[in-house]
This record gives C-alpha cells, structure tokens and sequence, in this order.
C-alpha cells in the first residue's frame, strides 16, 4: 500500500486496487462514517446521494379515478332519494 497522506492521527493509504483504507495512530483500521468524513476531507472521494424514484404516472392516474368513482357513489343514493319521494306524491 502507497501512503497518501499521514497526520498525527491517521495515515491514508492507497490500496492496489485504488481504494483507500484508513489506519490510526495506534495502527488499527479506520472504518464507517469516520472513515468517509476522513477520505471527503481530503477529497479522495465525492458522495452522491442516491436519487429517489420518481412516482409513476400509472398510480397517480388510478388514485384520481377511484377518487371520482367513490364521489359518484356518495351522490348516487342522494339522487335514489330524490326518485322515490317524487313517485310517492
């Protein structure tokens, strides 16, 4: 492993395979957040936070027509009520 850069607290390394790996002062692997927030220091590495799916067009389109069907019902016994009052006259 190439040292890349050394402080008084870690030392980075660049692996063969281009990775970095992290050790401490006492020699023992750095690894997780504090080994990211380390690496993006001294920007070995760029972060992308991951893109979140885009809802799909299928599913809006069915929820505004079962929203329409259920408005439909809520007038359709308004409208039975109406029929039978006007036969009983």
């Amino acid at each position: 492993m190439k040292v890349v850069t050394s402080t008084d607290d870690y030392t980075i390394y660049q692996r063969r395979d281009g990775r970095y790996a992290v050790k401490n002062k006492a020699r023992e692997a750095v690894n997780g957040e504090e080994k990211v927030k380390i690496l993006l220091a001294h920007e070995l590495i760029a972060v992308q936070l991951p893109k979140e799916p885009e809802p799909e067009p299928e599913a809006e389109a069915e929820a505004e027509a079962e929203g329409g069907e259920e408005a439909a019902e809520a007038e359709a016994p308004g409208e039975d009520a109406d029929d039978e009052a006007s036969s009983d006259t």
